[in-house]
């Protein structure tokens, strides 16, 4: 399957890593600093793979290619226009978080991709963690029961360092703040554990530390839920000296699961009604990941071409993302208001919260 990838910075490693994982044929990359294509061929060893075309403009790799499946990894605050252009031509999108910056978009690429049969995927790979796998699971097979309440955890650390690299980093335009880049994932997980339906979010953002950016560095809300349950989240880049945990709680009538490591990635809590001796393979469970993207991609790579050659919605699909955006929108939304806000969200973008803090 003839494959390019546009935007070669920070997260497109585990993308490349993936790609050579599912033995897809890497046509191109594409990057508006030729250096960092450079850099991250030489990384897999594919610099000298004189087949691999390069590209500063995505538009003339697409019009020169024919590609069946392209990533998007460049700044947030483009992913829907290019992921738009690729449907337009009727390439298949695998899109980094978040899928767009603005509800509009996330439902301009939902339509379009339906239009054109076009496959699109939202790049939440911490869904296919293998103890993110088996709570969900759990939770299908109704080993919970009735949900009471969960919360995720998102307690990381960001320097100056980090955003001086990439300018575009901590701006409402291209990236938000830590609720939009670092805690989409955990949100995302969130609200697919708790129930997709969302009645109520009421947030408050802060920018406590990080003053020479636009966005928030600490975010924390209580979402309701159309099922009854009740859930919290905190976000935040504020944790001193570097990363502590992503963690995700979920509790029931007859479970209770708590996901720890750094990004949802090992098992601390595993307790149900029904306990079997299955579970005691599960209690303490660790994945060993090389980073905090974990080892999602090359899984969700895999679905994804799966799901073109099957003709089926990806696992993750172009309306989980949008979910997961929704709810970011949402808190930023309730802290510009100073009230609740109720889903879904018709109207409302990162650009709307300029001039916050």
């Amino acid at each position: 399957m003839k494959y390019a990838l546009i935007g070669c910075g920070r997260i497109a490693t585990n993308h490349i890593k993936a790609v050579i994982n599912n033995n897809l044929e890497l046509v191109a990359v594409c990057d508006v600093i030729p250096e960092h294509m450079e850099l991250l061929l030489e990384k897999h060893d594919l610099n000298k793979t004189t087949s691999i075309k390069r590209y500063t403009d995505y538009k003339k790799m697409i019009e020169e290619n024919e590609l069946e499946l392209v990533g998007i990894a460049t700044e947030s605050g483009i992913h829907a226009e290019i992921a738009l252009y690729c449907i337009e031509h009727n390439i298949n999108v695998i899109i980094e978080k978040p899928m767009a910056m603005s509800i509009e978009d996330a439902d301009k690429i939902i339509q379009l991709s339906e239009a054109k049969g076009v496959k699109v995927s939202a790049c939440h790979q911490n869904r296919f963690n293998i103890a993110v796998q088996e709570m969900r699971k759990a939770l299908e097979s109704g080993r919970f029961g009735k949900l009471s309440h969960g919360s995720i955890h998102v307690r990381w650390n960001r320097n100056k360092d980090y955003y001086t690299q990439a300018p575009w980093r901590g701006t409402w335009a291209q990236d938000g703040g830590a609720l939009m880049n670092q805690c989409i994932h955990g949100i995302d997980l969130l609200r697919w554990m708790m129930g997709d339906e969302i009645e109520e979010v009421y947030g408050v953002t802060r920018q406590q530390f990080h003053c020479y950016l636009e966005a928030e560095d600490l975010g924390m809300a209580v979402v309701k839920f159309r099922n009854g349950a009740i859930a919290t989240i905190e976000g935040t880049t504020n944790v001193y000296p570097k990363n502590l945990e992503e963690t995700l709680y979920v509790f029931g009538e007859k479970g209770t699961v708590k996901l720890g490591g750094k990004s949802t990635n090992n098992i601390d809590v595993w307790d149900f009604s029904d306990e079997t001796d299955a579970d005691q393979n599960k209690k303490g469970l660790e994945e060993v990941t090389n980073n905090v993207y974990g080892n999602g991609h090359t899984s969700l790579y895999a679905d994804v071409i799966d799901a073109i050659k099957t003709d089926r919605k990806p696992y993750v699909d172009a309306n989980a993302g949008k979910n997961a955006l929704e709810l970011v929108l949402a808190i930023y939304q309730s802290q510009k208001e100073g009230k609740a806000v109720q889903l879904p969200l018709t109207k409302f973008a990162s650009v709307d919260m300029m001039g916050e803090f």
